[in-house]
């Protein structure tokens, strides 16, 4: 009894220091225990794998088992689970196969658990076969699959870009029986809406309102997410409808769903009535929320208003909080302001979203200031097709075309594409200013990437 009270004690401090993630603390009082004559045992070890899985890594999490075997304890089940769930978190289909390939040759039988995780962990890899195959030795193994099973199945399927034959394996699955929860339906929801398949989500979402589930925030969120991504506002106002005539008005993200759809088809009275609303209700707003606002107030031109609220959320405020701004003075004209807000960024070691970058040589080329925008070019650690269109159409604004045949190689070499507007304007400027040999060259450069993809 004193020797089973000990080792409980043993592992209340052991899980209390994992989550204080003191994890060489956790391992000195293992030993202290053992030297005091307080033994832990597989649940005392089991804390620490964990531990190891969510703080440093899967293989530190493997190599505490030879010392469970020094120990006298042999690894369990759940050992093992743990294990192939901190490689799922890192997307190592691989390190979970072998995970699960060593329960086997311990004599380990996995369990529904160890399936689901696995399934969810060779879907998340992009292994979509190696999944089906794992569920197959699931069925084959006689281990009775759960909903949980069919949904992590389904999940995958749709993340994997086959929503239809997700679709149809729900049906099969509805001929045998198969009860679907709320959870199921969202997942069907999401994966079908994403790729545009609009007739099937609704035949869905009509199922889920003849079943006894009702639609929750989710469901609202994802098929009205679904209509304003296909243009379809009004059946998107009326889904949002929906939603708070139910009760949801919680949720800050469906009120930045609306806002930021009024805001890019140019309906700025709309998207003040919401943001009204929004305050009304006492929704939570988040930083994503004052993110969205922010690009309201800078998308209408109210500048004043967009800064004074990223000052509201100062301690708060992100990488793309300052990246609208940067945006928004560019777009405004005030390229200087912007050039500020960007060092700002650096200061606050926030510089690393390409966007902010990509908007100060947007507005730099655009104020005819190339050479500064070539010096922040430069700058940067990455850059993609915006960055070099940008930078080229300023070069040929300037009637550098020479500067901007080289740039435009270097990018066909790095594999970056730019608009065929810009590669006709660059070859037409050296052929007129009588460039042959370059214009010869850069033509022979796209000619050779084009082949390549």
């Amino acid at each position: 009894m004193t020797r089973s009270l000990s080792t409980r004690l043993l592992n209340i401090c052991i899980s209390s220091l994992c989550k204080a993630k003191k994890l060489e603390r956790a391992e000195a009082v293992i030993i202290d225990s053992i030297r005091l004559g307080s033994l832990p045992d597989v649940v005392t070890y089991n804390t620490l794998i964990s531990a190891y899985c969510r703080f440093v890594g899967v293989h530190e999490a493997h190599s505490i088992i030879p010392r469970m075997r020094e120990a006298g304890l042999k690894p369990d089940v759940i050992t093992y689970n743990l294990l192939i769930a901190g490689a799922t978190k890192f997307s190592l289909a691989d390190h979970s196969l072998q995970y699960f390939e060593e329960m086997s040759q311990n004599s380990i039988l996995p369990d529904e658990c160890s399936y689901n995780t696995l399934i969810h962990c060779l879907f998340k890899s992009g292994c979509s076969e190696g999944a089906f195959s794992i569920f197959q030795n699931m069925i084959e193994r006689n281990v009775p699959p759960s909903i949980i099973t069919y949904n992590t199945l389904l999940y995958g399927m749709c993340k994997a870009g086959y929503a239809i034959n997700a679709l149809r394996l729900f049906r099969e699955l509805r001929q045998y029986g198969f009860s679907a929860e709320l959870v199921t339906y969202n997942i069907l929801l999401d994966g079908l809406c994403k790729y545009g398949r609009l007739a099937e989500a609704r035949r869905i979402l009509k199922e889920l309102g003849e079943s006894q589930y009702a639609p929750n925030a989710i469901t609202y969120t994802t098929v009205m997410k679904c209509c304003f991504r296909s243009r379809r506002f009004q059946q998107g106002y009326e889904v949002f409808s929906g939603m708070i005539s139910r009760g949801y008005t919680s949720d800050a993200f469906a009120y930045c769903t609306v806002i930021s759809a009024m805001v890019k088809v140019g309906k700025i009275k709309e998207a003040y009535t919401f943001v009204a609303q929004m305050f009304k209700s006492g929704t939570a707003l988040d930083v994503a929320c004052y993110n969205t606002l922010i690009y309201m107030y800078c998308k209408e031109g109210k500048l004043e208003d967009a800064i004074q609220l990223a000052m509201d959320i100062d301690e708060a405020s992100d990488v793309y909080t300052h990246s609208i701004l940067v945006d928004g003075l560019c777009k405004m004209g005030y390229v200087d302001d912007a050039h500020k807000k960007l060092n700002d960024m650096e200061r606050r070691d926030l510089a690393s979203n390409l966007v902010a970058y990509n908007s100060l040589i947007d507005g730099l080329c655009k104020s005819s200031d190339v050479e500064f925008a070539m010096n922040l070019f430069g700058r940067m650690k990455s850059k993609d097709s915006f960055t070099y269109t940008s930078l080229l159409h300023g070069l040929c604004k300037a009637g550098r075309y020479r500067v901007a045949s080289k740039l435009m190689i270097i990018c066909l070499g790095e594999g970056i594409s730019v608009l065929p507007s810009v590669r006709r304007a660059i070859l037409a400027g050296l052929w007129c200013l009588g460039y042959r040999r370059d214009a010869r060259k850069l033509r022979a450069a796209i000619k050779n990437a084009s082949l390549s993809w």
